[in-house]
């Protein structure tokens, strides 16, 4: 797990370097006009006719639309901190709107897993639905906890960023299940490890709180 942890952080960094030069590239284009926020949304739109795709069972066209769409969540990141606009609401909004383009994804999964003849394949989308939530719920809790602790917002949003399902590997896994041709695999998995990531999670913010947070 270490290793595969490694990796994912490796990668994760030469995301993050790639998007901060588009970043650049795009802040000096648009001499500034373009915000954060401008790119926060259109992503959040973008996940529309991804949803659409998915539900009709066009898996690869909804595979790539996800893969464009989603290193906008990196993008807009990026662009915050060149512009030195990163703020407690613009995480707020981040974090809000992919929750919404998640769960969208969830149902027209399990809408296609429907037609496809695989009904109990829509109780897994659901769970994985639920599982993804209480993932960032519980994240969310813990940094509501610890913000009189002086840490800054980069800090805070960090801070409980562990577990091995994140939002990002729930995303690569299901863009692989699109590819694939294997989205009822891709969700059974994600449900079962998003739950397991939101268990461990939980456990490690309360030890973490009881030890810093005073009663």
């Amino acid at each position: 797990m270490q290793a595969v942890n490694g990796l994912l952080n490796r990668s994760r960094t030469l995301v993050r370097a790639g998007a901060r030069r588009l970043a650049g590239l795009l802040n000096k284009l648009s001499r500034g006009r373009i915000s954060p926020d401008a790119i926060t949304y259109t992503s959040l739109l973008g996940h529309l006719p991804i949803a659409f795709l998915i539900a009709t069972q066009h898996f690869v066209w909804a595979a790539a639309l996800l893969i464009i769409f989603g290193l906008m969540d990196t993008l807009d990141g990026e662009l915050a901190r060149l512009q030195n606009r990163a703020s407690a609401a613009g995480m707020l909004l981040d974090a809000s709107t992919d929750r919404i383009k998640e769960s969208t994804l969830y149902i027209s999964s399990a809408y296609a897993l429907i037609q496809m003849g695989h009904p109990m394949g829509a109780v897994w989308a659901v769970a994985a639905c639920g599982g993804a939530l209480v993932v960032s719920y519980v994240k969310a809790k813990g940094e509501t906890a610890v913000a009189g602790l002086g840490h800054d917002h980069h800090q805070t949003n960090h801070l409980f960023d562990d577990g091995f399902m994140r939002y990002e590997i729930r995303m690569l896994i299901l863009i692989l299940g699109l590819l694939l041709g294997w989205l009822l695999p891709a969700v059974v998995l994600i449900a079962v490890l998003a739950w397991y990531t939101a268990i461990a999670r939980l456990i490690n913010i309360s030890k973490y709180l009881r030890l810093h947070v005073p009663r």
